[in-house]
């Protein structure tokens, strides 16, 4: 059966960065009060996702990322949304990071590949 809803993404205004802490770390008081933040803790690590001009120095960071932001209803029980965004990115050879909340997705690319990944994107989808 074919989709015949549109996918809608907007694109976040801000660069963003992926910090990197020993799974140690107490979260960071600076990530605790921004537009976007994005923190998880496993039992190897702990990672934390922001606009990279709120990240103090020292931070072991990999910054200028861009992201996606998938719009509209986009449940825990959506199939198929992640995988069809990144497959055509990936056959470009665009790597991406994924962020998954309770309501909806985010799929970051590298600034670098921004324009690119629009351009593949807007094929299959409506972007804001």
């Amino acid at each position: 059966m074919e989709n015949t809803k549109k996918i809608t993404l907007s694109i976040l205004p801000e660069k963003l960065a992926i910090c990197h802490f020993d799974k140690k770390s107490l979260i960071p008081g600076w990530a605790t009060d921004i537009s976007f933040c994005s923190i998880t803790r496993t039992k190897d690590e702990l990672s934390v996702v922001c606009p990279q001009d709120k990240i103090p120095g020292g931070v072991l960071a990999e910054k200028d990322w861009r992201a996606f932001k998938l719009e509209g209803a986009a449940d825990l029980f959506s199939v198929g949304i992640i995988a069809s965004l990144s497959q055509p990115l990936a056959e470009a050879k665009i790597s991406i990071f994924n962020i998954s909340t309770y309501e909806t997705n985010y799929i970051l690319v590298e600034e670098k590949n921004l324009e690119k990944a629009v351009a593949i994107l807007s094929k299959t989808c409506e972007i804001k």
